[in-house]
């Protein structure tokens, strides 16, 4: 879906579309109240907001998007901004980012906290620095009320172009260079560290390696530092590490490298998906998991769920994540003047059968 395109359905009550007074009738309140909720007017009692939107859902009421905007000078649109360093005019990205389980849970998370509200979620992606310029153009010109971002290489200068448009916005992980701008991220060092005491304090092994994720993406770095430490305070000096880029094919690359270079016992993956070509290597090499080697992955996608054997992992909770980030942004874009911040959540270890 682009900036600027908008929907909704019509849903009558007897002959007619039900009205913002059919909406007050079955809530028990006034048309203002009414009125007040549905534009994401503050102050309203959060009971009388969940008795309202109930009676939205059961009357069937569409908002008058037009009348909303003039009404609020907000769009009742979020851009959710996918920025890469390539263009995205081929389907081969396109085709990733839908095969993606992380997309997926992302966009799950959003939805959780826009729909509820009758905020839409427009999904942009861009690729080069015209893609961003146009982008920040829309922004300004106010065909989204503010944007969610992931932002997946490092140099990327979308975040500072948001900070200096003054345009409302979240990312969804640390941005690589500090910026005074709003984000949500994960403990990944903690979460590798978790992997690590997992493998060799409960499991006992010590040849352990890792697949990691791009060396120079701030979530792998963490990673692959939480990793290590944990590792050295077992008395493990060092962990043999080959660098992956997320995708299945790049984890069966990284684990045909890793067997030819050594003997691994145990193997922490940066993501479900590596994990998953990690195992379909290890299985042609007729290595077992767990009994030969021990593997542990991230994220608890359902890559986890669908890898055979089942894949013991480290939770990232994503939807929750991503859920944290659309109110953050929906609270900015109802007072301007909030000042950025940052939410950690922490991760835990799912136990499961190949680890």
């Amino acid at each position: 879906m682009a900036l600027g395109s908008g929907g909704g359905g019509d849903s009558a009550t007897g002959s007619r579309p039900p009205t913002l007074e059919d909406v007050a009738q079955l809530a028990g309140v006034s048309r203002a109240t009414v009125s007040r909720v549905i534009n994401g007017i503050r102050n309203v009692n959060p009971e009388l907001h969940k008795v309202v939107w109930n009676a939205v859902g059961v009357t069937g009421y569409v908002p008058n998007r037009a009348a909303r905007s003039l009404v609020t000078g907000r769009t009742g649109t979020v851009a959710l901004v996918v920025s890469d360093s390539v263009r995205h005019d081929d389907d081969p990205f396109m085709s990733r980012f839908f095969a993606d389980p992380f997309f997926g849970r992302v966009v799950g998370g959003l939805l959780s906290v826009l729909r509820p509200g009758g905020v839409q979620l427009a999904l942009q992606f861009v690729g080069d620095r015209e893609s961003r310029e146009r982008l920040i153009g829309d922004l300004r010109q106010g065909r989204a009320d503010g944007a969610i971002v992931l932002s997946l290489h490092p140099q990327d200068g979308l975040p500072g172009m948001l900070v200096n448009a003054g345009i409302a916005a979240v990312l969804i992980g640390r941005p690589a260079t500090p910026a005074p701008i709003s984000y949500v991220d994960l403990a990944n060092d903690a979460g590798a560290a978790l992997a690590a005491d997992h493998l060799y304090a409960a499991c006992g092994r010590r040849r352990i390696a890792m697949i990691s994720g791009p060396a120079e993406v701030p979530a792998s770095q963490d990673r692959i530092a939480g990793f290590r430490r944990a590792l050295a305070r077992h008395g493990q000096p060092f962990v043999p590490c080959v660098e992956g880029n997320f995708t299945y094919d790049s984890g069966e690359r990284a684990m045909r490298h890793l067997l030819s270079e050594r003997a691994v016992d145990g193997l922490f993956v940066a993501n479900d998906l590596m994990a998953q070509g990690a195992l379909m290597v290890l299985r042609d090499a007729n290595l077992r998991v767990p009994q030969d080697v021990a593997v542990v992955g991230f994220d608890d996608s359902s890559a986890a769920l669908a890898a055979r054997p089942t894949l013991t992992t480290i939770r990232h909770p994503l939807e929750d994540m991503a859920a944290e980030s659309a109110r953050m942004l929906l609270a900015r874009v109802a007072d301007p003047a909030t000042d950025p911040s940052s939410v950690i959540f922490e991760p835990t270890l799912v136990v499961r059968q190949s680890a």
